[in-house]
């Protein structure tokens, strides 16, 4: 029997219908032309109906990011080494990363949680170790998790959930960090979206152009070795890896707990699209922070139907386009909170007006 959290087989809560229609009406009633502040209340409306509230925030902020090494490494498919990701979980903890210096600025919570790496890492304060595996195994050749490696990724990220449940938080954010990962999203994608590796592989880290077809053959590679299974849990154990794992968890478990999630780029995108496959009404409970650079991003996007509210060539991953998206809601949460309405400031609107 395996361990799986609740989240994975039980549907999401459904957004509160009547905090949505007062968000609206109170939209209306605002101090500006309707729909003049375009996507910004768009979201604050649908904050208002996830968090069942008149006044949505999205403070606290809660970010974790999901460390794991991938087997995959060994077919020469990044630009980086794999003892990258050892060294970049010691710079997150030390300040130094992207998503530390954006973390710090919002205010933000940040968590690391390590599911196994190649290269040691020593007990370092803000990270986590629960370490599944040095790495998985080789996605192009065999399974890349068993069904127990799986369940413990997954349950990894539902824990997260609750830790960020427990804190207070009001938003979520998962990022990522894998030398790999970029394969092995791509490979889930395919399998998922019945795509070639042509139309969803690239260059991940800097791979040149020769580096990317070796990278496609890969990904082909594995999707012939796995077959045409689109069950998440076996596409997952399949092509996945521990982070992206992680990663599907945790946005199952915020959203069973009443928890909206500020969808990140590639990576997180795909575990996102996981968690769809999974629990269809999960996507009510995501917000699209931006559009990687990466190139099989815009697939996994219109597969979510999703607008994301950035795109500023960027595809770091760790979260870090998620973070930068932030002020974008709190403004949106800000306006709608605080604005006048046409009757409180005496403003004679559209329906008043002579």
């Amino acid at each position: 029997m395996l361990s799986l959290p609740p989240s994975w087989t039980q549907q999401p809560p459904k957004p509160d219908t009547l905090r949505i229609r007062q968000a609206t009406d109170r939209q209306q009633a605002l101090t500006k032309p309707p729909g003049s502040l375009g996507r910004l209340e768009q979201l604050a409306v649908q904050l208002a109906g996830l968090q069942k509230t008149e006044q949505p925030t999205v403070d606290p902020v809660r970010i974790t990011v999901f460390a794991g090494d991938h087997g995959v490494c060994e077919e020469g498919v990044s630009a980086f080494p794999q003892e990258v990701t050892a060294q970049m979980i010691a710079n997150f903890a030390g300040g130094g990363a992207a998503i530390s210096v954006l973390a710090k600025q919002l205010d933000a919570s940040l968590e690391v949680v390590n599911l196994g790496t190649v290269g040691e890492v020593p007990e370092l304060p803000g990270v986590r170790d629960e370490q599944i595996a040095p790495a998985t195994a080789n996605l192009a050749v065999t399974n890349a998790m068993t069904e127990d490696q799986v369940c413990a990724a997954l349950a990894s990220g539902d824990a997260a959930a609750e830790r960020a449940a427990d804190a207070g938080c009001r938003l979520f954010i998962g990022g990522d960090m894998g030398i790999g990962n970029t394969t092995s999203a791509a490979a889930l994608a395919c399998a998922l979206l019945n795509q070639s590796p042509e139309s969803l592989v690239g260059p991940g880290t800097g791979l040149d152009t020769a580096g990317i077809s070796r990278k496609s053959q890969v990904v082909d590679r594995a999707l012939k070795r796995h077959g045409d299974n689109t069950d998440p849990l076996t596409v997952l154990a399949s092509l996945g890896g521990f982070e992206i794992a992680a990663l599907t968890g945790a946005i199952l478990g915020c959203a069973a707990r009443g928890i909206p999630v500020l969808v990140d780029g590639y990576i997180v995108s795909v575990a996102a699209l996981l968690g769809v496959f999974q629990q269809p009404a999960l996507r009510d409970w995501l917000l699209f922070a931006h559009r990687s650079a990466e190139p099989g991003h815009a697939r996994v996007l219109e597969a979510l139907d999703a607008k994301p509210l950035l795109d500023l060539g960027m595809r770091l991953g760790e979260g870090s386009g998620a973070a930068v998206a932030v002020p974008l809601l709190r403004a949106a949460c800000a306006l709608h909170n605080n604005m006048a309405s046409f009757a409180d400031a005496g403003v004679s609107n559209k329906d008043t007006a002579s």
